[in-house]
């Protein structure tokens, strides 16, 4: 009876335990369900999970389930879905072990309930949208040794409760907003094998918990801003260590010796920090070692020869360092290398033979450094490279046969080096090369015709060295080519039609070849061209319409060539052009008003054409325009009002036109205007007062025209103005005072106009100004004396000639002009900006986004005074010889008396002297004669007495150097002096045959052309800018 009771009792305990676990299992499947109604989208993966299939809780996808049908796995990685963890009751999955949700779209925030999982030993949150803070609560999961929160948004501080997971192996909070955290606070965690806090804010010191955990196999704490030393005990408590990866941080110092106690390292990424100092020897004790990145730092020395022994390293990364020396030969060793980069260092030396016993190399970058030498022949024994850079060296020789060999090479980079001969025609074998790049060498011959086999070629490049003949018709056949660059070579023959068949091309780069002909129609099939330039050639006939089908052009430059017609309309269908550069050419007629639709167009440049006609009001719509070149041409009409919208503008080059009537008002709404250059038109009316008020603009043209009034009154503090140039017009008043704001003014030249004033003395204090031409005014008064300690401290051209100034020189200022002393012969600098294209100037050419724009430029040693034409009267100050760097003096037709300074010998560099037309007296002084690189003197209609004197320059003036001065005597004059009969010809020019002079045998002619050389080479030594005085002044305008 008993017994019977007993088995009654254990089958109501079953039914009891099972009841039980089906209504625990049916509250799991409850929450689920609850959970998944929040989903944003039905998901057909999660199709089991339904209330019909309730009761097969544990058959539902991602659900695994114990024995008892009590879930204790979730899995829902990679099923795409966008939720949140808000509806999942966790307080009812008590056993749950793992939980798994990567690569899904969860987001919101991590809730606190999640540390109710106290068998949870798996958590992965990675790869989704969570945000908010890591919950303290986590640190109640004492049995993880999983733990992923990587690629998240999770933000705030690490919780120190992680310390409390004294199990977890696995920690990755990497690719989050994470903060510090209380370093201190942690404890260690001597489970942890893998830690990665990769890609977050934290900014502290290298965090010391780390060091405790002695069990890591793998630390990442890459991608931060980590600061400091790294601690020496990192090398001695993680000697377990396979993975260090510290790169993207700022820690500094030395490299600590200690790191070649890591044995086990297998991998080691230091790069991008600011480590200095050498790399350890030490580091080839890491015989493991297979990825070693040292990149990105401030290592400096030598490469050490030890890291030859490095045999299993298949990844070696030393680049962007400031490294000396040469390569060690023993990297010859690292026979599993896979990928070498050594560029952006100051490597010097050969490249070792030894490079080429690195069969397994695929990636092999040693550019740019400052290596010398041939490329080894050996290099042909990497049969497996894939990329080869050895750009921007110093290598010489020729391109070594071997080349040839490297079949598998895909990307081959030799430009900027010092590489001679020709390309050898085995480089035709390099059946999958998809880029060369040989541009910037001394390499020449034809090029090969062997180019034409290289079908999966992309990007060819062989610009800027001495390529002769023809472009081989075999390159057109290269289909796949999308960047083809030939420009700066010596080439002969045309674009041929075939052209037409490289339907991939994107960039075309013909420029500066010397070929000839005419651009084929067929150019218009390439429509994925987005720049094609083809400037700088002999190209002639007309632009092709065709070229109006390629509506991916972005940039188009047909500049500097013999092209005629007129431009076509066509070109208006090329709505994603940025830059059209047409100048240089012949071109004829109306400027097409289709241009008008290029709303995109930046840079527009139609320069010296024989375009005529107005400019069409289409043109001042294009509202994204900053650069408008009109100059040279024969465009008449005026200038709108509409000039006002275009909004961008910075350079508007309209010189050299007809343009008529006045520059609207509406020119000062261009905030972004710099440049504005309307010179030699017909401009008329006054200069907008308004445009003082355009603080962007640096420099404002408008010479020779017919405008009249004031000068503008309006120039405000931070003026921008570097040159100001209103010469050849009808201004009239006053000076304005307001330019002393404009403290960047280097060139200033109002000459040639009608202005009525005192000496502008108020102007000494402009700190940058080095040319002032006021010559030709009605300027009257004395020059007064004023306190300034160093008046016009950077003048080199001071012009006031042709007025009415009267009383003496102004010697504070001949005494005082310091940039005319002393001044170094060799150096140039750019003077303001001048005409370009002018004839007869030394200039240097400015590159703004593509087109070429030419500057004068001005010598430092260029200097020059001109006060003639005035009434100044008194002695010429001894002090004029302190200016020993001066040029070109002219005082002539003034008032002035005395003798002529022999302080004016010690000009030793003056090349033109004019004192004629005034009243000095006295002899000309002997020291004159030390002027040797004089070539004009003029001081005519004086009261010179006395001999000329005799030898060097003064051979080489005429009688109109001294005419007007009846008391001088000797050669070149025909009056004799008394006191020394043999004055009549120099030395060694007497027509008897029995001289032994060194001279003697030559003719007059032949004196004249030895100087007339020695004069020539002085100026083209001593400076660039050869012309005559008096109007110097003339290159700046």
């Amino acid at each position: 009876m008993l017994s019977k009771w007993c088995f009654l009792l254990r089958i109501l305990a079953f039914f009891l335990l099972s009841l039980n676990i089906t209504i625990f299992a049916r509250e799991e499947a409850k929450a689920l369900l609850q959970w998944k109604k929040s989903f944003s989208q039905s998901h057909y993966s999660l199709k089991s999970w339904s209330l019909d299939n309730l009761g097969n809780l544990c058959n539902w996808t991602g659900i695994v389930c114990s024995s008892q049908y009590i879930v204790f796995e979730i899995n829902l990685s990679e099923k795409n879905i966008h939720a949140t963890l808000d509806n999942l009751d966790f307080t009812l999955f008590p056993n749950l072990t793992t939980f798994n949700l990567l690569n899904n779209s969860f987001f919101g925030l991590i809730p606190w309930s999640i540390g109710s999982l106290s068998k949870l030993t798996f958590l992965d949150l990675s790869n989704n949208s969570f945000e908010g803070i890591i919950p303290p609560a986590i640190g109640r999961l004492t049995e993880l040794n999983y733990i992923s929160f990587r690629n998240n948004r999770l933000n705030g501080t690490v919780p120190d409760e992680i310390g409390n997971l004294q199990k977890v192996q696995f920690l990755d909070f990497g690719w989050n907003y994470l903060g510090n955290g209380e370093w201190s606070k942690f404890q260690s965690l001597p489970s942890l094998s893998h830690l990665s806090l990769t890609y977050n804010h934290f900014t502290s010191v290298f965090p010391l918990f780390v060091l405790k955990c002695r069990n890591l196999t793998y630390l990442s704490l890459s991608r931060n801003r980590f600061v400091g030393l790294l601690p020496e005990s990192l090398f001695s408590n993680l000697g377990k260590l396979e993975a260090l990866s510290l790169y993207d941080n700022s820690f500094e110092g030395n490299i600590p010796f200690e790191i070649g106690g890591l044995t086990n390292l297998k991998v080691l990424c230091l790069y991008s920090n600011n480590f200095s100092g050498s790399i350890p020897p030490e580091i080839g004790n890491l015989s493991n070692l297979e990825s070693l990145r040292l990149d990105g730092n401030n290592l400096a020395g030598e490469i050490p020869s030890e890291i030859g022994g490095l045999t299993n390293l298949k990844n070696l990364s030393l680049f962007s360092n400031d490294l000396s020396g040469s390569i060690p030969p023993e990297i010859g060793n690292l026979s599993n290398l896979e990928s070498l980069w050594l560029d952006g260092n100051n490597l010097a030396g050969e490249i070792p033979s030894e490079i080429g016993g690195l069969t397994n190399l695929m990636d092999l970058s040693l550019s740019p450094n400052n290596f010398s030498g041939s490329i080894p022949p050996e290099i042909g024994n990497l049969s497996n490279i894939e990329s080869l850079d050895l750009y921007e060296n110093n290598l010489a020789g020729e391109i070594p046969s071997e080349i040839g060999g490297l079949t598998n090479l895909k990307s081959l980079s030799l430009y900027s080096n010092d590489l001679s001969g020709s390309i050898p025609p085995e480089i035709g074998n390099l059946s999958n090369l998809e880029s060369l790049w040989l541009d910037g060498n001394n390499l020449a011959g034809e090029i090969p015709s062997e180019i034409g086999r290289l079908t999966n070629m992309m990007d060819l490049s062989l610009s800027s060295n001495n390529f002769s003949g023809s472009i081989p018709p075999e390159i057109w056949n290269l289909s796949n080519l999308e960047s083809l660059r030939l420009y700066g070579n010596n080439l002969i023959g045309e674009i041929p039609s075939e052209i037409g068949g490289l339907t991939n091309l994107k960039y075309l780069y013909l420029c500066s070849t010397n070929i000839s002909g005419s651009i084929p129609p067929e150019i218009g099939n390439l429509t994925n061209l987005e720049i094609l330039y083809l400037y700088e050639n002999n190209l002639a006939g007309e632009i092709p319409s065709e070229i109006g089908g390629l509506t991916n052009l972005k940039n188009l430059s047909l500049g500097k060539n013999d092209l005629s017609g007129s431009i076509p309309p066509e070109i208006g269908n090329l709505t994603n052009l940025e830059i059209l550069y047409l100048y240089g050419n012949n071109l004829v007629g109306e400027i097409p008003s289709e241009i008008g639709g290029l709303t995109n167009l930046k840079n527009l440049s139609l320069g010296k054409n024989d375009l005529s006609g107005s400019i069409p009001p289409e043109i001042w719509n294009l509202s994204n325009l900053e650069s408008l070149w009109f100059y040279g041409n024969n465009l008449t009409g005026e200038i709108p009002s509409a000039i006002g919208n275009l909004s961008n503008l910075s350079f508007m080059i309209l010189y050299s036109n007809k343009l008529t009537g006045q520059i609207p008002s509406s020119i000062c709404n261009l905030s972004t205007l710099q440049l504005f250059h309307l010179s030699n038109n017909s401009l008329e009316g006054t200069i907008p007062e308004c445009l003082g008020n355009v603080t962007s603009l640096q420099a404002l043209h408008l010479k020779a025209n017919h405008f009249h009034g004031l000068i503008p009154r309006t120039f405000k503090k931070g003026c921008a103005l570097e040159s100001l140039n209103l010469n050849s017009n009808q201004l009239e008043g006053t000076l304005p005072e307001s330019i002393t704001n404009c403290e960047y003014l280097e060139v200033l030249d109002l000459g040639n106009n009608y202005i009525q004033d005192y000496f502008p003395f108020w102007m000494e204090t402009l700190p940058e100004l080095r040319v002032l031409v006021l010559r030709s005014n009605r300027l009257h008064g004395t020059i007064p004396a004023t306190n300034a300690k160093l008046p016009f401290p950077k003048l080199q051209i001071f012009d006031i000639s042709h007025n009415k100034f009267t009383g003496h020189l102004p010697m504070r200022y001949l005494k005082n002009f310091k940039a005319m002393m002393n001044v170094k012969e060799t150096g140039t600098e750019t003077i303001g900006t001048s005409d370009p294209y002018l004839p007869n100037q030394e200039s240097t050419t400015l590159v703004f986004k593509g087109l070429e724009f030419e500057l004068v430029k001005i010598l430092i040693s260029v200097t020059n005074i001109d006060l003639s034409s005035n009434r100044f009267r008194g002695n010429i100050p001894d002090s004029i010889g302190n200016i020993n760097s001066l040029l070109y003096l002219n005082l002539s037709h003034n008032s002035l008396t005395g003798r002529i300074p022999s302080s004016i010998g010690y000009l030793t560099v003056l090349e033109s002297l004019d004192l004629s037309s005034n009243h000095l007296t006295g002899e000309i002084p002997e020291s004159l004669t030390r002027l040797t690189f004089l070539e004009v003197l003029n001081i005519s209609y004086n009261d010179l007495v006395g001999p000329i004197p005799s030898g060097r320059q003064f051979h080489t003036f005429d009688n109109s150097s001294y005419m007007g001065n009846s008391g001088l005597c000797g050669y070149p004059l025909t009056k004799n002096c008394e006191d020394d009969e043999e004055q009549k010809l120099p030395q060694g020019v007497h027509d008897d045959d029995g001289g032994d002079g060194i001279l003697d045998g030559m003719t007059w002619q032949s004196v004249l052309m030895g100087y007339g050389i020695g004069t020539l080479l002085g100026i083209v030594l001593g400076h660039f800018i050869l012309i005559k005085w008096p109007n110097v002044y003339r290159i700046f305008c």
